[in-house]
């Protein structure tokens, strides 16, 4: 089940709140939305619910003994196994049949027999909510949050149906207060606004990214030998804006399903089309991934207190890990050394050549080196990506006989300017207010409206389209 289907706008979103909105105390209302978030993860990976739920509970208690241990070499030694069950269970069900078709791969191309294996199928929001669970046990070892009392508000935290499949990953820091008493935040203002941004994400997600994600499908399903190269900058112009409204449409669901239930979830993007570098890119684009890979990898590597060639080495593992992280696949392994590798340009010389050449000139470079990235990201293959981005570049001003409806080429339009709009002065710090709490009548009659007219229209797109594919559902 995803956000933007019938059944989820309908039946299942509708009762939740109804039912949220007449229960009283926040221990039941915790109950609801781990019931109703079982409900909804049970119904697309049945399968796979009583693993989930019981690594919870191992989780949980493991933790639980590792802050009443008596000595730190105690907690070490526990904090350990939750680190090992939770990468463990990631690797396990993640990455088995990547390594066992590599060692297979070159266990044939030695002449010898292929090991036998059964195929092992991916639990949705695996990558996701370990990482969640990782949280929660390394803030409670560093004593930034005291452990939860109850196992369901624990289980609450990691299956909360809104950040379940797709995130922001959401810091067990950043909401502990709010798992255990968020009535101040249960106010009828957080309602109308969260569901304003609901509906922000919705449209991003069925207006715009479905729009052009048909015609990207189309175009990534050719044979490499056709694409021209003006088809090839369609094609990833169209995908880089898809990945955006897609991704940033979901976040922005989550974000306004949070606000309507009394969380504050934490921002995942940033209009990261405007960065003038790749390391600007990073702190506009998965702004919690980037969060969680500092926190939690990079500067227990050293961060930026070692010598500037270990920094160097430790960006590029960092970055080699995202990559992986992303998908089970080469082709996710280069596009993490890719970035990893600009951003270790951008510390030896690209910022100071972005800061004499300006900011639009900084922009469109950005832009152009993200594109290449996600030829990586996109390609099933890794020589199907090095012909694509052969074609990028090949300078073949040959037409391709492919004609595009004037929707895709309307969409594209609005695409480009909501992504890069952020350019002008003043347009950020809008956004901000807009997104804010606090908003006076006005505003919000305003945001009730556009709330209406586009659930409308996005419904209508909905039921009237079949292809709803979500980009992030796979990891």
């Amino acid at each position: 089940m995803v956000f933007s289907s019938s059944l989820f706008l309908l039946y299942f979103f509708p009762a939740f709140l109804i039912v949220y909105f007449l229960l009283r105390g926040t221990m039941w209302k915790n109950l609801w939305v781990l019931l109703s978030s079982v409900l909804f993860y049970a119904w697309g990976a049945p399968d796979f619910i009583f693993i989930v739920l019981g690594s919870i509970v191992a989780d949980f208690y493991l933790v639980k003994v590792m802050d009443k241990a008596p000595t730190r070499a105690r907690k070490r030694l526990l904090m350990a196994g939750s680190v090992v069950l939770n990468i463990g269970l990631l690797a396990y069900f993640k990455y088995a049949n990547f390594f066992v078709d590599n060692l297979n791969g070159i266990l044939e191309s030695l002449g010898m027999t292929a090991v036998h294996w059964t195929k092992v199928v991916l639990p949705i929001g695996i990558s996701f909510f370990s990482f969640q669970k990782l949280t929660y046990s390394v803030d409670v070892y560093r004593k930034v949050h005291g452990p939860l009392n109850r196992v369901t508000d624990y289980a609450m935290y990691i299956l909360m149906f809104p950040q379940l499949i797709a995130g922001p990953i959401v810091r067990f820091n950043e909401i502990a207060d709010q798992i255990e008493d968020r009535r101040n935040n249960e106010t009828a203002e957080n309602r109308l606004t969260g569901f304003f941004r609901f509906i922000i994400g919705l449209a991003k997600k069925v207006l715009v990214a479905n729009v052009l994600g048909e015609q990207v499908d189309m175009i990534f399903a050719m044979d490499a030998a056709e694409i021209t190269m003006g088809l090839s900058w369609i094609g990833i112009v169209a995908y880089a804006f898809q990945i955006y409204f897609d991704f940033s449409g979901y976040s922005d669901m989550t974000i306004g399903i949070g606000r309507m239930i009394g969380f504050d979830f934490p921002e995942n993007f940033n209009n990261p089309y405007v960065s003038q570098s790749i390391s600007e890119f990073w702190r506009r684009w998965h702004m919690t991934l980037g969060n969680f890979m500092k926190n939690y990898l990079y500067i227990p590597l050293g961060g930026n207190r070692v010598s500037t060639n270990k920094m160097y080495f430790n960006l590029w593992v960092v970055f080699l890990i995202s990559g992986l992280w992303h998908g089970a696949a080469w082709t996710f392994v280069i596009w993490g050394a890719f970035h990893g590798l600009f951003l270790i340009l951008d510390r030896l010389f690209l910022l100071k050549v972005y800061k004499k050449i300006g900011k639009v000139p900084s922009i469109i470079i950005t832009f152009i080196i993200t594109m290449v990235g996600w030829v990586l990201f996109r390609a099933e293959t890794l020589p199907f990506a090095w012909d694509y981005i052969c074609s990028m570049f090949s300078f073949d001003f040959a037409t391709s006989g492919i004609f595009f409806e004037r929707k895709f080429w309307t969409i594209m339009a609005i695409a480009a300017f909501f992504s890069l709009w952020a350019a002008v002065p003043g347009i950020e710090a809008w956004m901000d207010r807009l997104f804010s709490k606090g908003q006076n009548g006005r505003t919000i009659t305003f945001m009730v409206i556009f709330s209406v007219i586009f659930f409308v229209l996005s419904l209508a797109a909905i039921t009237s389209s079949g292809f709803n594919p979500f980009i992030y559902f796979r990891f």
